[in-house]
């Protein structure tokens, strides 16, 4: 107030400063903005980079990897992330790969061979009889081709079982209708053919258990044919059930397994005794098969070698 009256003070200033304040803000982040982003662009680019850098490698590594390059292995970096899980995965699926891979390239070559040596003496017998037919003998030469087309057979058969068996899912669980082992083993034990060693069932009780019929048969089968041909007398088999589990023991009394040698009368196209094994009808995969079939149906197939004095295998399944 002044002199009584109400005064008005207005206050003026020129407004050039601000909005040069503000201009140069705005200029400022115009230009700082994108390059900020840029910068933040840059820095993700490269770190994410860095980061996929050894996701790249295993990608370029597998892409180079062929049927037969399978021995090669994936960078693994350090560490316990993402990145060097996925390596170890890689790596051991390619392990899985190249032990598939090498089993089917041995067993094919095992397989050719084994197939080409009966074709081979069936050739030499034609041959022979051909060139020199004054000297021919028709019906030596017949039970001859005969033996060795049955020889073949049986291989085919267990080469076929071995494929079925090789095709399904690893270690699978094999399922079934319940199975009294024990009316298996005394129908193998009937089917035997005759004129060999006699079978003898010794304790033999109830031993049910679940999976495939025709599987558990095959088992039975080879066990019992592969002790009748190196048997000497006789074959003594048992059964019994005990703690839930079925155990059939199939002895003879033979020349044996050496105990340094008793895990290799489970591996493919193994003979022991190769001349006596042929002579006999032996394709050296009966065994191999059991055992394999044991071990879909949960079970362990084994040689004991406590027992005697011969060979004694030991077939134990879960009861079911």
């Amino acid at each position: 107030r002044l002199d009584g009256e109400d005064v008005v003070v207005l206050v003026g200033s020129p407004r050039d400063d601000v909005d040069e304040s503000v201009a140069a803000l705005v200029r400022s982040l115009a230009v700082g903005i994108p390059l900020v982003v840029l910068v933040l662009a840059g820095l993700v680019w490269v770190l994410v980079g860095r980061t996929l850098r050894p996701v790249e490698a295993i990608r370029a590594e597998v892409s180079e990897i062929g049927g037969g390059d399978l021995h090669r292995r994936v960078p693994a970096p350090g560490g316990d992330d993402e990145v060097a899980r996925l390596a170890r995965t890689m790596n051991t699926m390619l392990d899985r790969l190249e032990d598939a891979s090498e089993r089917q390239q041995a067993f094919v070559a095992d397989a050719s061979h084994e197939l080409r040596s009966p074709l081979t003496r069936i050739r030499s017998e034609l041959e022979v009889d051909l060139a020199h037919p004054e000297q021919a003998d028709p019906v030596a030469t017949g039970h001859s081709v005969l033996e060795e087309v049955a020889g073949l057979q049986a291989l085919v058969d267990d080469l076929l079982v071995l494929a079925r068996v090789d095709a399904g899912p690893d270690r699978a669980r094999v399922a079934g209708a319940p199975v009294d082992l024990a009316d298996v083993l005394i129908e193998e034990v009937h089917r035997l053919p005759a004129g060999g060693p006699p079978v003898a069932t010794g304790e033999v009780g109830t031993g049910a258990v679940r999976g495939d019929r025709g599987q558990l048969a095959r088992i039975v089968r080879n066990l019992l044919e592969n002790a009748v041909r190196h048997a000497r007398a006789e074959v003594v088999t048992g059964l019994t059930a005990d703690g839930g589990v079925v155990t059939l023991t199939v002895v003879d009394d033979g020349p044996g397994i050496p105990a340094d040698r008793a895990d290799e009368v489970f591996e493919r196209f193994v003979r022991l005794d190769d001349a006596r094994a042929r002579r006999d009808g032996g394709t050296g995969l009966g065994l191999a098969i059991a055992r394999e079939l044991a071990q879909r149906h949960g079970g362990r197939l084994e040689l004991d070698p406590d027992r005697g004095p011969g060979a004694a295998f030991v077939l134990t399944l879960p009861a079911g």
